[in-house]
């Protein structure tokens, strides 16, 4: 008796999902999430710089020096599961502090494709998407990053 779905019937079928996933990559609501623009500037307002180094379970993003207005930045593809984590440490003169610059359950919404945050002294404000206007501002997560696994080379 003959098969009447040969192979190669299923290797289109697969292909064919494979090119509409792929299509949805860049923006289209689907199983694949679009890229998320990062970014976040030294606004303490003091003169002073702003020492930030982020990172993720998977990815560590080194240690960078922010001086006045300057921002670092970067882009990454949130998971499929919705747990995606950024957090980051900041520090100058005498502070230090942590946040979770990037949660993917709290921010999807919120910033879409472009999680832009301004870093003021009494935590980071995210810029609306809606008005254009740094006003979603939050209290650092000091409390959550006590404990020695998440310092560990924080220090560069």
């Amino acid at each position: 008796m003959k098969n009447k779905f040969p192979l190669s019937r299923y290797l289109l079928s697969f292909m064919l999902l494979l090119v509409s996933l792929v299509g949805l990559c860049d923006g289209g609501a689907g199983i694949i999430q679009k890229k998320v623009d990062l970014r976040m500037t030294n606004d303490l307002g003091t003169g002073e710089n702003i020492n930030v180094h982020c990172k993720s379970k998977d990815h560590d993003l080194g240690a960078h020096l922010l001086t006045p207005n300057q921002y670092f930045e970067f882009r990454f593809r949130p998971n499929f599961w919705g747990t995606t984590l950024y957090f980051c440490r900041f520090w100058w003169g005498n502070e230090s502090h942590w946040f979770d610059i990037y949660d993917q359950n709290r921010d999807t919404t919120r910033c879409d494709s472009k999680c832009w945050w301004m870093v003021g002294l009494v935590g980071p404000c995210l810029r609306d998407r809606n008005f254009g206007i740094y006003d979603l501002c939050q209290n650092w997560n000091d409390e959550k990053y006590n404990d020695a696994k998440y310092l560990e080379g924080s220090e560069n």
